[in-house]
């Protein structure tokens, strides 16, 4: 572009050169602009939590919080039932009820950590997984760790014979928490939601939980580490996104539309690969998620329930400790970060049993 307007011709004014440069910067902007609605899924995360870097927070929070006081349009007539849009409907606050529960888990084992992982009733392998690993981790230093797993109903065609596993399974390992709600991705929140509700009636004496989810490598020192000099109330910390776009494609896993959620950005939350918080909040995320509009991206409602609260997330003291794009193993990177994703349930495994050799990490 430079070279073009270095040959000019003496005679042309250099108007014509700063017309060529805005037109190639409108061109590169337009096909960033563009680029958003054809980016595979995947990558439309990263986009969405990368842009909002460039915007203030305050000013998103502000927006937010304007357009979510808005009226909402009345769409049911004198002649038909308005019913909420599917799949984008999550149906919370409702009355769900526990199949198995450990109401005795946190008394017996008074943890200072206890560890919440959402995982499919089909799943055995991601559980015993987690429990041959970093799951099996009770003890760091002086402080107990504790370990539940949070599942909904099988499908109807596969809950008669796997309801019957998940009792042995229950019965062998007394980790399982289940309800009565189907389990599926766009009830995420819905599982959450009951997550909170059990750490309220069942965990008051824990200082933090965490819920982590089933693909994830967690080193268990490094949270207890980190925990040791954390906040003791209203405390939320993670991978947190602030200013994060929301995604507008349809095409996109994580895909909103305006009639379910209307502003164009989100508050700052918490990614929901592992976030981390004391045990002082669930019973407020409860109460405030009976007034926020519950959207099906379980981490996002949160942000909103803390946004309602007026309580801030925090950052963690090292942007590094959580990653939600896979990390290369070496084992010095690895003993300092707390949570990452994983490929495999193999790799979260290897990984593991590697970290545990003897001699030096770095």
């Amino acid at each position: 572009m430079v070279e073009d307007c270095e040959k000019q011709s003496h005679g042309q004014s250099s108007r014509g050169c700063r017309s060529r440069r805005s037109f190639f910067i409108f061109t590169i902007f337009l096909v960033l602009f563009l680029c958003y609605y054809i980016v595979p899924n995947e990558i439309s995360e990263f986009w969405t939590v990368t842009v909002g870097l460039f915007l203030a927070e305050n000013f998103t929070i502000k927006m937010v919080n304007n357009l979510l006081n808005k009226p909402i349009a009345p769409t049911v007539t004198s002649v038909e039932v308005w019913k909420p849009p599917e799949p984008y409907y999550v149906a919370y606050p409702r009355k769900y009820n526990l199949v198995f529960n450990e109401p005795e888990k946190c008394q017996k084992e008074n943890p200072f950590v206890l560890l919440m992982v959402p995982v499919a009733p089909s799943n055995t392998a991601a559980r015993d997984a987690i429990r041959s690993t970093w799951g099996s981790e009770r003890l760091v230093g002086d402080k107990t760790v504790s370990i539940l797993f949070i599942l909904g109903l099988p499908t109807p065609e596969e809950r008669e014979t796997l309801q019957q596993n998940l009792l042995h399974e229950s019965e062998k390992y007394h980790d399982l928490i289940q309800s009565d709600f189907w389990d599926s991705y766009y009830n995420l929140t819905i599982k959450t939601m009951v997550m909170l509700e059990w750490l309220t009636v069942y965990c008051p004496n824990a200082s933090y939980a965490m819920k982590v989810d089933s693909d994830v490598f967690l080193n268990v020192k490094t949270l207890v580490n980190m925990l040791l000099s954390a906040p003791k109330q209203n405390y939320m910390t993670g991978l947190v996104a602030r200013n994060a776009v929301v995604l507008r494609n349809p095409r996109s896993k994580w895909y909103l539309p305006k009639t379910v959620y209307e502003p164009p950005f989100y508050p700052p939350y918490a990614l929901g690969l592992g976030y981390i918080f004391t045990l002082d909040l669930p019973e407020k995320l409860v109460k405030a998620a009976q007034l926020v509009k519950p959207v099906y991206i379980e981490d996002v409602f949160l942000g909103l329930c803390m946004t309602h609260l007026g309580i801030a997330l925090t950052n963690p003291p090292d942007g590094s400790l959580f990653n939600v794009f896979p990390v290369e193993y070496n084992r010095c990177r690895y003993s300092k970060l707390i949570a990452t994703t994983t490929r495999s349930l193999r790799d979260q495994v290897e990984f593991w049993k590697d970290l545990q050799r003897p001699g030096t990490n770095c």
